[in-house]
């Protein structure tokens, strides 16, 4: 490593059972660590909040089980959630128009939005959703 030049951080790799909820702040936890010489606050907290939603939809909307895989590399961010159930998530079209009340259909949404780059591509058992953020300069 070139002296002065900060490593990059260990990657996250997290098994979660299918209906542990509770594993999503563990992976807001863990994901703030592996950030935490990483770009500023700001990311940190849009990660988590993307993954949450990723982990979450992936927990809830599948019952089988995530896999969530985080890196640092070459000044991105790159977050996968692997489920284990076919079917492709789409962003809810009328996420604009629901009662601003409701507690469901704003994941896709919010990745959509604040992610520099995401998509979801298929496995032989289930999908893998995925999001990229770019390190921001200071």
């Amino acid at each position: 490593m070139t002296p002065g030049a900060v490593a990059e951080p260990e990657p996250l790799h997290r098994r979660l059972g299918c209906t542990d909820l509770k594993s999503v702040s563990e992976v807001r936890r863990v994901l703030r660590e592996l950030l935490g010489q990483w770009d500023g606050p700001d990311t940190a907290d849009v990660a988590q909040l993307l993954a949450s939603e990723l982990v979450t939809n992936a927990l809830v909307h599948t019952g089988h089980g995530a896999v969530v895989t985080a890196t640092v590399a070459s000044a991105t961010l790159r977050v996968e959630v692997r489920d284990f159930m076919a079917g492709l998530p789409l962003p809810d079209p009328a996420h604009r128009r629901r009662d601003p009340l409701d507690v469901n259909g704003r994941g896709l949404a919010l990745v959509q939005s604040l992610a520099d780059s995401w998509g979801v591509r298929t496995q032989s058992a289930g999908k893998v959703v995925w999001f990229e953020l770019r390190e921001r300069p200071v």
